[in-house]
């Protein structure tokens, strides 16, 4: 199998930094002003010389091997504007990053059709989204930190990292999050954090290493998809605290890698505790690193979706790369 040529969008930096790990040729999207959604080769994550910026109105022009969807538009309207008809025959994958919104169990998924691949990123995901007819595969995370991002937790607060946490309602858990602060010293970090006196945003790259010297992390989210930003933490070797929920509640093993529950009051009085006992909190710490390698592995994820583009395409997988070898030694 030689690389494959693949566009896609930029609807979510991180995991697009991550999925271009894989060794393929990914042409990503990109409009004037670099809107939501077109970003392209953008921004300040160190993306690699196989990710190609790719003006909307030369992707007819392009030769591609899998057209990769990563949101409703993107699906229902954008292939209609910017791909020939030649192309929107192409294997095609559709990314759902997200649970279902209007109903957590009958919600119809946007694609209805047997040509396309339905990738979900958490089996809880793929549980929840009525996928009828569309194919399905589940592909869980994969993350990697800087080798020097390693835990400390000198800083006796906990850290919560949300994108704008004031305006995403009770599905993010604002309100959680202005609970549990009441009574125990948390930091928000984001965009938009400064709307609920957070401290800002902190770029990807230096996120791990400015985490690694908070006690643990604090997930505050009601209901949404797997976020990164818990397994990078996890990665660090930070305890994870959050509401037990969602996939969440199959990642956070409770004494081991940091505490889950429902009670939000309850959770508070473990992360007070975890503040008191410093030891404690470094013991879970490297509980959470261990679950982290075992599951959310660079390499892991790059293996399955090697093999997701080799199903669609009908080509055989890549054989293990260099590439391969450093991403397996990482961490």
């Amino acid at each position: 199998m030689r690389p494959l040529k693949i566009l896609t969008w930029h609807t979510h930096g991180s995991y697009l930094y991550y999925l271009t790990q894989a060794p393929h040729q990914f042409y990503v999207l990109s409009k004037p002003g670099r809107p939501p959604g077109y970003g392209g080769r953008c921004g300040h994550i160190p993306w690699g010389d196989n990710v190609t910026d790719l003006p909307v109105d030369q992707a007819a022009g392009m030769q591609f091997d899998c057209i990769l969807f990563q949101d409703d538009d993107q699906y229902l309207k954008d292939q209609h504007e910017f791909l020939t008809e030649a192309q929107r025959r192409l294997p095609r994958i559709y990314i759902e990053h997200d649970t279902p919104r209007e109903h957590p169990t009958d919600m119809p998924h946007p694609v209805d059709d047997p040509e396309v691949l339905l990738v979900h990123v958490t089996h809880f995901n793929a549980l929840m989204w009525d996928s009828g007819r569309t194919p399905t595969r589940v592909v869980e995370h994969g993350v990697m930190v800087p080798p020097q991002a390693r835990y400390d937790g000198s800083l006796a607060r906990g850290l919560v990292i949300v994108n704008h946490l004031a305006r995403r309602g009770r599905r993010l858990g604002g309100d959680v999050f202005l609970h549990a602060r009441r009574s125990v010293p948390l930091d928000l970090v984001g965009m938009g954090a400064e709307e609920m006196d957070g401290l800002g945003e902190v770029q990807h790259a230096q996120l791990p290493a400015f985490a690694a010297q908070y006690r643990f992390l604090f997930n505050p989210i009601r209901y949404t998809s797997l976020g990164l930003a818990v397994l990078e933490a996890m990665m660090v070797g930070l305890p994870v605290v959050a509401l037990a929920t969602t996939e969440v509640s199959t990642v956070i093993e409770n004494g081991r890698s940091g505490y889950i529950d429902t009670n939000v009051d309850a959770l508070a009085e473990r992360m007070q505790e975890l503040l008191r006992e410093p030891a404690l909190a470094r013991e879970l710490g490297a509980g959470a690193r261990r679950r982290a390698l075992e599951r959310f592995h660079i390499a892991r994820f790059v293996r399955d979706w090697n093999d997701t583009f080799a199903q669609v395409t009908g080509t055989r997988p890549l054989a293990a790369t260099p590439m391969d070898n450093r991403l397996e030694e990482m961490q």
